[in-house]
């Protein structure tokens, strides 16, 4: 790969038209670039602030060859972009993150096998892609554990909670016929994660390591900074910085982990991309994870990451907006962040809160006192 510095007044192309594409197109358009997205729906949240829109299916031939005519540099917001395209927009475009880390993120077997061989630590985990690699899987990983698809599952879909062979029945009619994984399921305390950004020439910089809380596998609120030990901190730091140099990321990565009941970090996954779980850097960093990214694969200098203020941010999701929106006279200490989607189903993610404080204590009580949220300390699920 050559690398280019892409300059405002030139036009970053964005293969997805999702809520971070639509961030990452606010951040650029803030700092002068054009956009133009790649999307199956015509008035997807990204298209609502993109110049160009390409209405078409990712794996359209047509519509890669005119992301490739319009745009001087392409990036993604999602990691199931289709091959092909990917494959002709490295050859006829620009495309400084690359397909490489694709291939790795999306499905899980060739994520851990990265992760691990980058000296990381993750749970014990076996591949399953018949009944006879499910055997032997149990028998060595035993329960508690979680079955796993390999890919596309996202927000606990794709999962299945083993704590006997009891639990195995919903999953059984798709051994054989979807590649699974077995993993052990690791007592923790925290899920934690870091956002690391890694230009095209070789700077890093990292983002405050933030506390995730979910709620039936999808993510309720973050608080940063993370209430971790310093110790813990520098650690979870540095498995996201030697991760990036492993994987010679190019844009940002967002590195889910554990803090296990034994005090040590494991590695959970990864997605190449900005994450929800960054989403608090908007507000309360001095520059976010959408700039960086942006700043990242245009060759521009990394800014600072640095914390402003403790931080919370909790997750708008369908059954949410409405009661949002009634209660928006009282939002002043909350910056409010809709995305743009035209239907609010339940447990769909539709926008979200930031809500700073001198503490993140006196942050959960203003995102409490706004009364649709109980902010209660709990620990999620095992993704």
């Amino acid at each position: 790969m050559n690398q280019k510095t892409i300059l405002p007044g030139q036009t970053i192309g964005i293969l997805g038209g999702g809520q971070l594409g639509r961030m990452m197109a606010i951040s650029a358009k803030q700092m002068g670039y054009r956009i133009a997205v790649l999307d199956p729906v015509e008035d997807c949240p990204c298209a609502q602030v993109a110049g160009s829109v390409i209405t078409a299916d990712y794996d359209d031939p047509d519509a890669a060859k005119k992301m490739a005519d319009v745009a001087d540099v392409v990036t993604y917001e999602f990691e199931n972009v289709d091959v092909k395209t990917v494959d002709y927009l490295q050859e006829n475009s620009y495309l400084p993150q690359g397909g490489h880390l694709l291939e790795i993120t999306k499905d899980r077997l060739n994520e851990k096998a990265a992760i691990q061989s980058a000296g990381l630590p993750v749970a014990p985990y076996m591949p399953v892609r018949n009944t006879k690699e499910l055997e032997e899987a149990i028998d060595t990983i035993g329960f508690p554990s979680v079955l796993k698809t390999t890919q596309g599952g996202y927000d606990g879909k794709g999962q299945y909670v083993l704590k006997s062979k009891a639990d195995l029945e919903e999953a059984l009619p798709y051994i054989g016929k979807t590649p699974f994984e077995l993993e052990k399921w690791l007592p923790f305390e925290k899920e934690i994660s870091v956002i690391v950004a890694r230009s095209t020439t070789g700077e890093t910089s990292v983002f405050p390591v933030a506390e995730n809380i979910h709620r039936h596998n999808i993510l309720h609120h973050t608080l940063v900074p993370a209430r971790i030990s310093d110790n813990l901190r520098e650690e979870a730091t540095q498995h996201a910085l030697r991760l990036a140099e492993a994987l010679h990321l190019v844009g940002t990565l967002a590195v889910e982990m554990f803090v296990g009941t034994d005090g040590r970090v494991y590695v959970n996954e990864t997605a190449p991309r900005p994450h929800n779980s960054g989403h608090f850097s908007i507000n309360a960093c001095e520059t976010s994870q959408f700039e960086q990214h942006i700043r990242a694969i245009c060759g521009l200098p990394l800014a600072s990451a640095q914390l402003l203020k403790p931080v919370i941010m909790v997750n708008i999701l369908g059954q949410h907006v409405q009661p949002v929106l009634d209660k928006i006279s009282e939002l002043s200490s909350a910056h409010l962040h809709l995305y743009g989607k035209d239907a609010a189903k339940t447990g769909r993610k539709m926008g979200h809160l930031t809500i700073l404080g001198d503490t993140v204590d006196e942050a959960i009580e203003k995102a409490e006192q706004i009364g649709i949220w109980k902010i209660e300390q709990e620990v999620g699920r095992h993704s």
